[in-house]
């Protein structure tokens, strides 16, 4: 199954431990309000286990909170985490996560058998899935499948938007009829929600660097 990137977003390097993060809201007319545009990418040590990494990709931005059932997860995309270890700006592994029937379906870490703007799905990797939910779900926080046997656990549905921007005041600086930033600014996303993929998993499964570092950045392919 090949696949062709719709939205990027930026490499992130993460020295293990230290929380990073990078966002993109409010693409193209093409991307904004669908399903496959990329909005945030975090990567951060687990707080509850040092043992463990944390990763995190939020799409389909600026969803309405009455909208509280609608994850827009599509099962024409699968989004795709990537993971280099050597330093090289390649990815080295892969986290495929497709959807189906309702579930979230996330095959790896694997070394891909290509790497770049294609990608084939990599469906002899170690397969993990979870069911999505939406915000006013029971299931708080990252739910754990109870098939692992790596250590995984995975989380896909409706989120608050975690990233705060103040996008008034930033126009204004921009334009130059302000010198900086409001403390506090105006969170120009409070109350909207994305559709989020966590995947904590445990480090030794990427296989870092000597430095102890990875570069990490998410990718939507589509079907073609």
């Amino acid at each position: 199954m090949k696949k062709i990137i719709l939205s990027f977003v930026a490499l992130l390097t993460l020295t293990v431990g230290i929380y990073v993060i990078a966002a993109d809201h409010i693409d193209t007319a093409v991307l904004t309000g669908v399903a496959e545009d990329i909005t945030d990418v975090y990567a951060f040590e687990s707080p509850t286990n040092s043992s463990n990494l944390v990763l995190i990709c939020n799409t389909n931005g600026l969803i309405s909170p009455a909208n509280s059932s609608a994850s827009s997860f599509s099962t024409n995309t699968m989004f795709e985490l990537n993971i280099d270890n050597s330093g090289d700006n390649v990815e080295d592994l892969v986290l495929q996560c497709t959807f189906e029937a309702g579930k979230m379906v996330v095959y790896g870490p694997i070394k891909p058998s290509e790497t770049g703007t294609m990608s084939t799905l990599m469906t002899s990797a170690p397969k993990s899935e979870v069911m999505i939910t939406g915000y006013t779900d029971s299931k708080v926080g990252i739910v754990p499948f109870t098939t692992s046997t790596n250590g995984i656990k995975l989380f896909a549905g409706l989120r608050d938007d975690p990233f705060f921007f103040d996008l008034t005041q930033y126009k204004k600086v921009v334009g130059g009829t302000a010198t900086g930033f409001n403390n506090p600014g105006t969170d120009t996303f409070a109350g909207t929600n994305v559709s989020s993929i966590v995947i904590e998993l445990p480090k030794s499964l990427l296989n870092p660097s000597a430095s102890n570092t990875l570069n990490v950045w998410a990718e939507s392919k589509k079907k073609i």
